[in-house]
């Protein structure tokens, strides 16, 4: 696997119509791989896309003197290793309490016929007082890709013009599913800081990706839980489908959004890994997660905000039905 990866940015022209918390791997992979050769499209891992507006933020940073301001309509620059999962934390810790947090966490839905799809922009009002009475703001998607083989190095950067106008999901040949691509930006793990993980003793895993235990695909292996994962309550699991061509697969998955502590003796290596992703389906975005200091709060302060204000995240994305499919 080669140390570089490369984040895109994508805006959402037209509904989405698939897993409502995230574009699957699977669905950026297949729309991706029809405008690349055969051979890099073979030799292609894809992330799962995460979901949030074009707002004014802040990075998260261990002091306020250190926070830079960022508009996620482009790729801030990445240095850190927490500077990965800026746009792929579901809370959206870099968005400010002034601009109705808790809200914009919230993805606006349209009905197209029966198809509940997440629509490509959010309308919100403003107070009386406010120069304006509404505003507008768009849906974008995020991503990284990877490359593996003998001719990883070769094939990152995928050029802009593959990327622009895909389409991902369901519907498409309605028009839905559009999606314009905005920034695109190459990364060397090698070269960021993981001071954060240097300095702790104890670590958490964030799962941000659903890690697969077993799959009905014929490239699927069973999966156990992996032996450096500890919890002490049973690990939420979900049963979505896997669609390739003309067939549908069952897969049995730990759900994302759980948390378990890390008992491992390698940090760095696995958080290297965890961004990589591990496990069956790890080249369509199954088993990504994030090592996380286990002494820092999961959820930061912005703007002097309480407590009890930051706690509040988007009860929408936990809330999970039993089946989805993974379009």
């Amino acid at each position: 696997m080669s140390s570089q990866i490369q984040s895109v940015l994508f805006e959402l022209d037209t509904s989405y119509y698939g897993h409502p918390y995230y574009v699957s791997g699977n669905a950026l992979y297949a729309a991706i791989a029809q405008s690349v050769p055969g051979a890099v499209a073979s030799n292609l891992r894809v992330s799962v896309g995460s979901l949030f507006v074009g707002e004014y933020g802040k990075i998260p940073a261990a002091t306020d003197e250190s926070r830079r301001s960022i508009y996620s309509t482009s790729l801030p620059d990445v240095e850190r290793y927490e500077d990965l999962f800026i746009f792929r934390d579901a809370a959206q810790r870099w968005l400010l309490d002034s601009r109705a947090r808790e809200v914009h966490n919230c993805l606006t839905l349209e009905n197209h016929g029966g198809r509940i799809a997440v629509a490509p922009q959010c309308r919100f009002g403003r107070p009386p007082g406010g120069r304006r009475y509404k505003r507008t703001v768009k849906v974008h998607i995020h991503c990284y890709l990877q490359a593996y083989g003998r001719q990883r190095r070769d094939i990152l950067p995928i050029e802009d013009d593959r990327l622009d106008e895909i389409q991902v999901g369901g519907g498409r040949n309605f028009g839905l599913g559009q999606l314009t691509l905005v920034d695109t930006q190459l990364i060397d793990l090698d070269e960021l800081s993981y001071a954060s993980l240097h300095a702790s003793d104890t670590f958490e895993i964030d799962l941000y990706a659903p890690y697969v235990l077993h799959s009905e695909h014929p490239s699927g292996d069973d999966q156990s839980v992996p032996w450096w994962w500890e919890t002490e309550q049973p690990l939420r699991e979900r049963q979505t489908k896997l669609a390739f061509g003309d067939h549908c697969y069952d897969v049995q998955t730990i759900d994302h959004g759980q948390t378990v502590r890390y008992v491992g003796d390698a940090p760095i290596e696995t958080a290297r890994n965890g961004i990589n992703r591990i496990g069956t389906h790890s080249k369509i975005g199954f088993g990504e997660f994030r090592v996380r200091p286990a002494t820092v709060d999961r959820v930061t302060e912005m703007d002097g905000s309480s407590a009890a204000t930051q706690t509040r995240v988007a009860a929408v994305r936990s809330a999970t039905p039993q089946r989805m499919e993974d379009a």
